[in-house]
Protein backbone atom coordinates (compact mmCIF):
# COMPACT_ATOMS: atom_id res chain seq x y z
CA UNK A 1 0.00 0.00 0.00
CA UNK A 2 1.23 3.43 -0.56
CA UNK A 3 2.60 5.88 2.02
CA UNK A 4 1.47 9.31 2.54
CA UNK A 5 2.28 12.11 4.85
CA UNK A 6 -0.22 14.35 5.94
CA UNK A 7 -0.12 16.85 3.45
CA UNK A 8 -0.15 14.01 0.62
CA UNK A 9 -3.02 13.29 2.45
CA UNK A 10 -4.84 16.73 1.89
CA UNK A 11 -3.87 16.56 -1.51
CA UNK A 12 -4.94 12.88 -2.41
CA UNK A 13 -8.69 14.25 -0.57
CA UNK A 14 -8.40 16.93 -3.09
CA UNK A 15 -7.28 15.60 -6.04
CA UNK A 16 -9.65 12.63 -5.73
CA UNK A 17 -13.05 14.44 -5.02
CA UNK A 18 -13.19 12.89 -1.11
CA UNK A 19 -16.08 13.72 0.53
CA UNK A 20 -15.95 11.98 3.21
CA UNK A 21 -13.08 10.96 5.83
CA UNK A 22 -13.82 7.59 7.37
CA UNK A 23 -11.53 7.00 10.66
CA UNK A 24 -11.24 3.22 11.61
CA UNK A 25 -9.80 1.06 14.50
CA UNK A 26 -9.76 -2.03 16.17
CA UNK A 27 -11.39 -2.78 19.89
CA UNK A 28 -9.23 -5.35 21.58
CA UNK A 29 -11.13 -8.51 20.16
CA UNK A 30 -10.55 -7.91 16.62
CA UNK A 31 -14.06 -5.82 15.55
CA UNK A 32 -13.15 -2.85 12.98
CA UNK A 33 -14.70 0.42 14.26
CA UNK A 34 -15.35 3.70 12.36
CA UNK A 35 -16.61 6.96 12.71
CA UNK A 36 -17.30 9.25 9.16
CA UNK A 37 -16.54 12.94 8.80
CA UNK A 38 -17.11 15.22 6.21
CA UNK A 39 -13.51 15.69 4.17
CA UNK A 40 -13.68 19.72 4.71
CA UNK A 41 -13.49 18.96 8.57
CA UNK A 42 -10.16 17.26 8.06
CA UNK A 43 -6.72 19.49 7.84
CA UNK A 44 -2.98 19.47 9.16
CA UNK A 45 -3.96 19.32 13.01
CA UNK A 46 -6.10 16.63 12.74
CA UNK A 47 -3.18 14.60 12.35
CA UNK A 48 -2.04 15.94 15.99
CA UNK A 49 -5.00 16.48 17.55
CA UNK A 50 -7.26 13.72 16.85
CA UNK A 51 -10.75 13.32 16.86
CA UNK A 52 -12.58 13.01 19.99
CA UNK A 53 -15.27 9.91 20.34
CA UNK A 54 -16.88 7.73 23.44
CA UNK A 55 -14.96 5.21 24.71
CA UNK A 56 -17.04 3.76 26.64
CA UNK A 57 -19.33 2.85 24.21
CA UNK A 58 -16.86 0.56 22.44
CA UNK A 59 -16.64 -2.91 23.91
CA UNK A 60 -13.60 -3.96 26.54
CA UNK A 61 -12.64 -0.15 26.98
CA UNK A 62 -13.65 3.06 29.41
CA UNK A 63 -16.01 3.12 31.52
CA UNK A 64 -18.62 6.10 31.48
CA UNK A 65 -16.98 8.09 33.72
CA UNK A 66 -14.14 8.32 31.56
CA UNK A 67 -15.33 7.55 28.17
CA UNK A 68 -13.62 11.05 25.96
CA UNK A 69 -10.58 9.50 23.82
CA UNK A 70 -9.27 11.04 20.83
CA UNK A 71 -8.44 8.92 17.15
CA UNK A 72 -5.55 10.01 15.67
CA UNK A 73 -5.06 8.74 12.09
CA UNK A 74 -2.18 7.60 10.28
CA UNK A 75 -1.41 8.67 7.27
CA UNK A 76 0.86 6.06 5.77
CA UNK A 77 -2.38 3.79 6.18
CA UNK A 78 -5.00 5.94 3.44
CA UNK A 79 -6.71 4.49 0.97
CA UNK A 80 -9.86 5.13 -1.30
CA UNK A 81 -12.84 2.67 0.19
CA UNK A 82 -14.15 0.82 -2.93
CA UNK A 83 -17.39 0.17 -1.77
CA UNK A 84 -18.90 3.27 0.12
CA UNK A 85 -20.74 6.06 -2.11
CA UNK A 86 -19.86 9.25 -2.46
CA UNK A 87 -15.74 9.02 -2.34
CA UNK A 88 -14.62 8.20 0.64
CA UNK A 89 -11.24 7.91 2.23
CA UNK A 90 -10.37 5.64 5.05
CA UNK A 91 -7.48 5.73 7.40
CA UNK A 92 -6.44 3.98 10.73
CA UNK A 93 -6.02 5.15 13.79
CA UNK A 94 -3.99 5.45 16.93
CA UNK A 95 -5.90 5.84 20.01
CA UNK A 96 -4.91 8.46 22.59
CA UNK A 97 -6.16 9.68 25.91
CA UNK A 98 -7.19 13.28 25.92
CA UNK A 99 -6.21 14.16 29.63
CA UNK A 100 -2.42 12.46 29.35
CA UNK A 101 -2.05 12.98 26.06
CA UNK A 102 -0.26 9.01 25.95
CA UNK A 103 -1.05 6.16 23.99
CA UNK A 104 -4.16 4.43 25.46
CA UNK A 105 -3.15 0.90 27.12
CA UNK A 106 -5.73 -1.49 25.71
CA UNK A 107 -5.57 -0.32 22.13
CA UNK A 108 -4.50 -2.95 20.19
CA UNK A 109 -2.41 -1.66 17.72
CA UNK A 110 -0.37 -0.11 20.51
CA UNK A 111 0.64 -3.58 21.63
CA UNK A 112 1.83 -4.62 18.04
CA UNK A 113 3.72 -1.21 17.80
CA UNK A 114 5.04 -1.81 21.12
CA UNK A 115 6.32 -5.48 19.98
CA UNK A 116 7.97 -4.65 17.08
CA UNK A 117 9.86 -1.85 19.43
CA UNK A 118 11.10 -4.60 21.97
CA UNK A 119 12.19 -7.18 19.00
CA UNK A 120 14.66 -4.41 18.27
CA UNK A 121 15.09 -3.27 22.14
CA UNK A 122 16.31 -6.44 22.36
CA UNK A 123 19.06 -6.53 19.98
CA UNK A 124 17.54 -9.89 18.63
CA UNK A 125 16.34 -8.51 14.73
CA UNK A 126 14.99 -5.46 12.72
CA UNK A 127 11.87 -6.59 11.23
CA UNK A 128 9.49 -9.32 12.32
CA UNK A 129 7.57 -10.31 9.16
CA UNK A 130 4.37 -12.48 8.75
CA UNK A 131 2.16 -13.67 6.07
CA UNK A 132 -1.46 -14.96 7.32
CA UNK A 133 -3.38 -17.34 5.23
CA UNK A 134 -6.46 -16.49 6.23
CA UNK A 135 -9.21 -18.87 5.13
CA UNK A 136 -13.18 -18.47 4.76
CA UNK A 137 -16.70 -19.62 3.84
CA UNK A 138 -18.75 -17.99 1.20
CA UNK A 139 -22.37 -18.87 1.92
CA UNK A 140 -25.53 -18.62 0.14
CA UNK A 141 -27.95 -18.22 3.53
CA UNK A 142 -27.30 -17.96 7.00
CA UNK A 143 -29.76 -18.28 10.00
CA UNK A 144 -28.87 -18.27 13.11
CA UNK A 145 -30.91 -17.18 16.72
CA UNK A 146 -31.19 -17.81 20.33
CA UNK A 147 -33.95 -16.74 22.92
CA UNK A 148 -35.45 -17.85 26.16
CA UNK A 149 -36.96 -20.86 24.85
CA UNK A 150 -35.01 -21.66 21.32
CA UNK A 151 -31.92 -21.96 19.66
CA UNK A 152 -30.32 -23.02 15.99
CA UNK A 153 -28.07 -22.28 12.87
CA UNK A 154 -28.43 -23.36 9.57
CA UNK A 155 -26.53 -21.90 6.48
CA UNK A 156 -26.67 -22.76 3.07
CA UNK A 157 -24.64 -23.00 -0.30
CA UNK A 158 -25.31 -23.84 -3.83
CA UNK A 159 -22.05 -25.83 -4.14
CA UNK A 160 -22.18 -27.81 -0.47
CA UNK A 161 -22.40 -31.69 -0.92
CA UNK A 162 -24.98 -31.72 2.18
CA UNK A 163 -27.85 -29.07 0.00
CA UNK A 164 -29.91 -30.86 -2.53
CA UNK A 165 -32.88 -27.69 -1.71
CA UNK A 166 -30.93 -24.76 -3.49
CA UNK A 167 -29.77 -26.79 -6.80
CA UNK A 168 -29.90 -30.35 -7.71
CA UNK A 169 -26.91 -32.90 -6.52
CA UNK A 170 -24.58 -32.18 -9.62
CA UNK A 171 -21.51 -30.58 -9.24
CA UNK A 172 -21.39 -30.83 -6.04
CA UNK A 173 -18.29 -30.39 -3.79
CA UNK A 174 -17.96 -33.51 -1.30
CA UNK A 175 -16.35 -33.32 2.11
CA UNK A 176 -12.99 -31.98 2.56
CA UNK A 177 -12.68 -32.53 -1.71
CA UNK A 178 -12.84 -29.12 -2.21
CA UNK A 179 -8.62 -28.54 -2.49
CA UNK A 180 -9.64 -27.65 -5.65
CA UNK A 181 -11.05 -28.71 -8.73
CA UNK A 182 -11.72 -26.60 -11.57
CA UNK A 183 -15.57 -25.09 -12.35
CA UNK A 184 -18.32 -25.86 -12.23
CA UNK A 185 -17.23 -27.65 -9.05
CA UNK A 186 -15.46 -24.57 -8.04
CA UNK A 187 -18.72 -21.92 -7.91
CA UNK A 188 -16.97 -19.32 -6.10
CA UNK A 189 -13.71 -18.38 -8.63
CA UNK A 190 -15.95 -14.85 -10.15
CA UNK A 191 -16.00 -13.83 -6.64
CA UNK A 192 -12.52 -14.55 -5.45
CA UNK A 193 -11.36 -13.14 -8.72
CA UNK A 194 -13.13 -10.24 -7.43
CA UNK A 195 -11.91 -9.93 -4.09
CA UNK A 196 -8.32 -9.74 -5.18
CA UNK A 197 -8.62 -7.10 -8.09
CA UNK A 198 -10.09 -5.34 -5.21
CA UNK A 199 -7.54 -5.87 -2.64
CA UNK A 200 -4.69 -5.41 -5.52
CA UNK A 201 -6.17 -1.91 -6.07
CA UNK A 202 -5.39 -1.04 -2.84
CA UNK A 203 -2.21 -1.86 -3.10
CA UNK A 204 -2.19 -4.88 -1.29
CA UNK A 205 0.04 -7.81 -3.11
CA UNK A 206 -1.96 -11.23 -3.65
CA UNK A 207 0.05 -14.02 -4.32
CA UNK A 208 -2.74 -16.90 -5.16
CA UNK A 209 -5.89 -17.44 -4.25
CA UNK A 210 -8.18 -20.81 -4.52
CA UNK A 211 -10.62 -22.90 -3.16
CA UNK A 212 -9.83 -24.68 -0.14
CA UNK A 213 -10.85 -28.33 0.99
CA UNK A 214 -14.03 -27.91 2.98
CA UNK A 215 -16.92 -27.80 0.28
CA UNK A 216 -19.85 -24.35 0.75
CA UNK A 217 -17.37 -22.38 -0.77
CA UNK A 218 -14.33 -22.81 1.59
CA UNK A 219 -11.56 -20.23 0.09
CA UNK A 220 -8.43 -19.20 0.54
CA UNK A 221 -6.14 -15.78 -0.38
CA UNK A 222 -3.21 -15.41 0.41
CA UNK A 223 -1.48 -11.99 0.69
CA UNK A 224 2.04 -11.22 0.71
CA UNK A 225 3.89 -11.09 3.83
CA UNK A 226 5.03 -7.52 5.34
CA UNK A 227 5.88 -5.94 9.16
CA UNK A 228 4.02 -6.81 11.83
CA UNK A 229 1.99 -3.37 11.99
CA UNK A 230 1.56 -3.36 8.26
CA UNK A 231 0.24 -6.54 7.69
CA UNK A 232 -2.02 -6.52 10.58
CA UNK A 233 -3.51 -3.34 8.93
CA UNK A 234 -3.92 -5.09 6.00
CA UNK A 235 -5.68 -8.35 7.67
CA UNK A 236 -8.50 -5.54 8.81
CA UNK A 237 -9.01 -4.29 4.93
CA UNK A 238 -8.76 -8.09 3.60
CA UNK A 239 -11.69 -9.31 6.07
CA UNK A 240 -13.45 -6.23 4.67
CA UNK A 241 -13.08 -6.83 1.36
CA UNK A 242 -13.72 -10.45 1.42
CA UNK A 243 -17.37 -9.63 3.53
CA UNK A 244 -18.55 -6.70 1.66
CA UNK A 245 -17.71 -8.33 -2.31
CA UNK A 246 -19.46 -11.68 -0.99
CA UNK A 247 -22.37 -9.25 0.21
CA UNK A 248 -22.44 -7.54 -3.13
CA UNK A 249 -23.28 -10.80 -4.79
CA UNK A 250 -26.11 -11.63 -2.22
CA UNK A 251 -23.72 -13.95 -0.46
CA UNK A 252 -21.96 -14.10 3.13
CA UNK A 253 -18.37 -14.46 4.04
CA UNK A 254 -17.59 -15.42 7.59
CA UNK A 255 -14.29 -16.39 9.48
CA UNK A 256 -15.44 -18.29 11.59
CA UNK A 257 -13.01 -21.49 12.54
CA UNK A 258 -15.60 -24.42 12.30
CA UNK A 259 -19.08 -23.93 10.79
CA UNK A 260 -19.61 -27.44 9.60
CA UNK A 261 -19.55 -30.50 11.60
CA UNK A 262 -18.67 -32.81 9.38
CA UNK A 263 -16.16 -30.78 7.13
CA UNK A 264 -12.75 -28.49 7.76
CA UNK A 265 -12.60 -25.64 9.47
CA UNK A 266 -11.36 -22.15 8.41
CA UNK A 267 -8.02 -21.09 9.63
CA UNK A 268 -4.95 -18.73 9.33
CA UNK A 269 -1.75 -20.47 9.09
CA UNK A 270 0.38 -17.88 9.89
CA UNK A 271 4.13 -17.58 8.11
CA UNK A 272 6.81 -15.57 10.59
CA UNK A 273 10.47 -15.02 10.39
CA UNK A 274 12.82 -12.59 11.38
CA UNK A 275 15.18 -10.10 9.71
CA UNK A 276 17.78 -7.50 11.21
CA UNK A 277 18.39 -5.39 7.92
CA UNK A 278 18.79 -7.29 4.55
CA UNK A 279 20.28 -10.61 6.94
CA UNK A 280 17.04 -13.24 7.40
CA UNK A 281 18.12 -14.99 10.62
CA UNK A 282 15.67 -17.84 10.35
CA UNK A 283 18.34 -19.04 7.50
CA UNK A 284 20.90 -21.83 8.12
CA UNK A 285 22.53 -24.87 8.30
CA UNK A 286 20.28 -26.80 10.93
CA UNK A 287 17.19 -29.00 10.46
CA UNK A 288 15.54 -28.24 7.27
CA UNK A 289 17.50 -25.37 6.70
CA UNK A 290 16.85 -23.16 9.58
CA UNK A 291 19.52 -21.66 12.09
CA UNK A 292 19.90 -21.70 15.61
CA UNK A 293 17.85 -18.83 16.28
CA UNK A 294 14.75 -20.15 14.22
CA UNK A 295 15.26 -23.33 16.61
CA UNK A 296 15.21 -21.31 19.49
CA UNK A 297 11.90 -19.39 18.01
CA UNK A 298 10.18 -22.69 17.35
CA UNK A 299 11.08 -23.47 21.04
CA UNK A 300 9.85 -20.56 22.27
CA UNK A 301 6.68 -20.70 20.59
CA UNK A 302 5.93 -24.55 21.86
CA UNK A 303 6.46 -23.48 25.17
CA UNK A 304 4.02 -20.86 25.07
CA UNK A 305 1.41 -22.52 22.78
CA UNK A 306 -1.19 -23.16 25.02
CA UNK A 307 -1.04 -20.17 26.58
CA UNK A 308 -0.78 -17.87 23.53
CA UNK A 309 -3.89 -19.75 21.56
CA UNK A 310 -6.06 -17.99 24.07
CA UNK A 311 -4.94 -15.36 22.36
CA UNK A 312 -4.70 -16.54 18.32
CA UNK A 313 -7.58 -18.88 18.85
CA UNK A 314 -9.80 -16.53 21.20
CA UNK A 315 -13.48 -17.95 20.26
CA UNK A 316 -15.27 -21.20 22.04
CA UNK A 317 -15.76 -22.17 18.23
CA UNK A 318 -12.14 -22.29 17.66
CA UNK A 319 -11.69 -25.68 19.57
CA UNK A 320 -14.43 -26.88 17.01
CA UNK A 321 -11.49 -26.40 14.75
CA UNK A 322 -8.44 -27.73 16.89
CA UNK A 323 -10.04 -31.43 17.00
CA UNK A 324 -8.07 -34.66 14.63
CA UNK A 325 -9.04 -35.51 11.21
CA UNK A 326 -9.83 -32.21 9.71
CA UNK A 327 -6.33 -30.99 9.08
CA UNK A 328 -5.99 -28.42 12.17
CA UNK A 329 -3.31 -28.91 14.48
CA UNK A 330 -3.46 -30.74 17.84
CA UNK A 331 -0.05 -31.72 18.52
CA UNK A 332 2.65 -29.39 19.39
CA UNK A 333 5.39 -30.52 16.79
CA UNK A 334 7.69 -29.28 14.21
CA UNK A 335 8.40 -30.51 10.80
CA UNK A 336 9.51 -30.26 7.58
CA UNK A 337 6.67 -30.39 5.60
CA UNK A 338 4.56 -32.47 7.32
CA UNK A 339 1.49 -30.56 7.38
CA UNK A 340 -0.10 -32.32 10.85
CA UNK A 341 2.58 -30.53 13.16
CA UNK A 342 1.43 -27.42 15.20
CA UNK A 343 5.25 -25.77 13.02
CA UNK A 344 6.17 -26.53 9.51
CA UNK A 345 9.12 -25.06 8.17
CA UNK A 346 7.97 -25.07 4.44
CA UNK A 347 10.76 -26.15 1.48
CA UNK A 348 9.08 -24.76 -1.86
CA UNK A 349 12.45 -22.62 -1.82
CA UNK A 350 16.05 -23.22 -0.66
CA UNK A 351 16.82 -18.94 -1.03
CA UNK A 352 17.27 -18.15 2.39
CA UNK A 353 15.50 -15.53 1.69
CA UNK A 354 12.15 -17.52 1.84
CA UNK A 355 13.19 -19.71 5.14
CA UNK A 356 10.30 -19.04 7.75
CA UNK A 357 7.97 -20.47 10.27
CA UNK A 358 4.60 -21.54 9.49
CA UNK A 359 2.14 -21.54 12.93
CA UNK A 360 -0.48 -23.53 11.69
CA UNK A 361 -2.76 -23.39 14.41
CA UNK A 362 -3.99 -19.64 14.18
CA UNK A 363 -7.60 -18.52 12.77
CA UNK A 364 -8.86 -15.69 11.65
CA UNK A 365 -11.57 -14.97 14.14
CA UNK A 366 -8.45 -13.64 15.98
CA UNK A 367 -7.16 -9.77 16.42
CA UNK A 368 -4.37 -9.76 14.51
CA UNK A 369 -2.32 -7.19 16.03
CA UNK A 370 -2.66 -9.66 19.42
CA UNK A 371 -1.91 -13.27 17.41
CA UNK A 372 1.21 -11.53 15.78
CA UNK A 373 2.59 -10.15 18.36
CA UNK A 374 1.84 -13.01 20.89
CA UNK A 375 3.50 -15.19 18.37
CA UNK A 376 6.64 -12.94 18.04
CA UNK A 377 6.86 -12.51 21.76
CA UNK A 378 6.70 -16.43 22.48
CA UNK A 379 9.33 -16.35 20.04
CA UNK A 380 11.90 -13.70 21.43
CA UNK A 381 11.39 -15.58 24.74
CA UNK A 382 12.93 -18.63 22.95
CA UNK A 383 15.92 -17.48 21.52
CA UNK A 384 16.74 -15.26 24.52
CA UNK A 385 16.48 -18.52 26.95
CA UNK A 386 17.72 -20.93 24.10
CA UNK A 387 14.75 -23.01 24.11
CA UNK A 388 15.45 -26.23 22.93
CA UNK A 389 12.77 -27.18 20.47
CA UNK A 390 13.30 -31.15 20.54
CA UNK A 391 13.61 -33.64 17.90
CA UNK A 392 11.11 -32.59 14.56
CA UNK A 393 8.23 -34.93 14.12
CA UNK A 394 8.17 -35.95 10.37
CA UNK A 395 5.39 -38.78 10.51
CA UNK A 396 1.98 -37.86 9.70
CA UNK A 397 0.46 -37.42 13.87
CA UNK A 398 -2.66 -37.83 12.70
CA UNK A 399 -2.34 -41.56 11.85
CA UNK A 400 -0.45 -42.56 15.12
CA UNK A 401 -1.05 -45.07 17.53
CA UNK A 402 -2.24 -43.77 21.03
CA UNK A 403 1.23 -45.29 22.38
CA UNK A 404 3.25 -42.70 20.01
CA UNK A 405 1.37 -39.60 20.54
CA UNK A 406 1.57 -39.62 24.72
CA UNK A 407 5.06 -37.74 24.10
CA UNK A 408 3.53 -35.44 21.66
CA UNK A 409 2.35 -32.29 24.09
CA UNK A 410 -1.54 -31.47 22.94
CA UNK A 411 -2.88 -27.66 22.35
CA UNK A 412 -5.77 -27.00 24.86
CA UNK A 413 -9.31 -28.46 23.96
CA UNK A 414 -11.27 -25.60 24.69
CA UNK A 415 -11.06 -21.73 25.31
CA UNK A 416 -11.23 -22.20 28.51
CA UNK A 417 -8.48 -24.68 29.27
CA UNK A 418 -6.80 -22.02 27.16
CA UNK A 419 -7.31 -18.93 29.28
CA UNK A 420 -5.94 -21.05 32.27
CA UNK A 421 -3.60 -21.65 30.86
CA UNK A 422 -2.85 -17.83 29.63
CA UNK A 423 -3.48 -17.45 33.71
CA UNK A 424 -0.26 -19.46 34.38
CA UNK A 425 2.26 -18.19 31.50
CA UNK A 426 2.13 -14.91 30.70
CA UNK A 427 4.99 -13.14 31.90
CA UNK A 428 6.59 -13.36 28.80
CA UNK A 429 4.50 -10.89 26.98
CA UNK A 430 4.92 -8.51 30.09
CA UNK A 431 8.73 -7.69 28.74
CA UNK A 432 9.24 -4.68 26.72
CA UNK A 433 5.24 -3.35 28.30
CA UNK A 434 4.21 -5.14 25.14
CA UNK A 435 1.23 -6.19 27.02
CA UNK A 436 -0.05 -5.77 30.67
CA UNK A 437 -1.53 -7.34 33.14
CA UNK A 438 -4.47 -4.88 33.00
CA UNK A 439 -4.96 -5.56 29.19
CA UNK A 440 -4.82 -9.40 29.95
CA UNK A 441 -6.87 -9.74 32.82
CA UNK A 442 -9.56 -7.78 30.93
CA UNK A 443 -8.89 -10.48 28.50
CA UNK A 444 -9.28 -13.56 30.81
CA UNK A 445 -12.57 -11.94 32.12
CA UNK A 446 -14.36 -10.99 28.42
CA UNK A 447 -13.26 -14.53 27.57
CA UNK A 448 -14.93 -16.38 30.66
CA UNK A 449 -18.10 -14.04 30.13
CA UNK A 450 -18.44 -15.43 26.78
CA UNK A 451 -17.55 -19.09 27.47
CA UNK A 452 -20.22 -18.75 30.35
CA UNK A 453 -22.96 -17.59 28.10
CA UNK A 454 -22.50 -20.97 25.96
CA UNK A 455 -22.23 -22.89 28.72
CA UNK A 456 -25.68 -21.64 30.07
CA UNK A 457 -27.38 -22.44 26.83
CA UNK A 458 -28.52 -25.83 25.75
CA UNK A 459 -26.82 -27.08 22.53
CA UNK A 460 -29.53 -27.73 19.74
CA UNK A 461 -27.76 -31.30 19.43
CA UNK A 462 -28.20 -31.99 23.16
CA UNK A 463 -32.14 -32.12 22.36
CA UNK A 464 -31.30 -35.25 20.18
CA UNK A 465 -29.46 -36.69 22.47
CA UNK A 466 -31.53 -36.35 25.79
CA UNK A 467 -34.63 -35.34 25.02
CA UNK A 468 -36.39 -38.98 25.24
CA UNK A 469 -33.77 -40.20 28.09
Amino acid sequence: MPKYTPQEVLSLIEQEGVQYVDLRFSDPFGQWQHMTIPAEEISADTFEEGIGFDGSSIRGWQTINESDMLAKPDPNTAFIDPFIEPKTLVMICDIYDPVTGERYGRDSRYIAQKAEQYLKQAGIGDTAYFGPEAEFYILDSVEFGTSSNYSFWRVDSEEGWWNRELTSAGYKVPYKRGYFPVAPLDKTQDIRNEMVTTLRQLGITVEVHHHEVGTAGQAEIDIRYDSLVSQADKLFIYKYVVRNVAAKHGKYATFMAKILPNDNGSGMHTHFSIWKGDEPLFAGSGYAGLSETALYAIGGILKHARAIVALTNPTVNSYHRLVPGFEAPVRLAYSARNRSAAIRIPMYSQSPKAKRLEVRFPDATSNPYLAFSALLMAAIDGIENKIDPGEPFDKDIYSLPPEELEGIPQLPGSLEEAIKELEKDYEFLLKGGVFTEEFLQLWIETKRDEIDQLRFTPHPLEFELYFDI
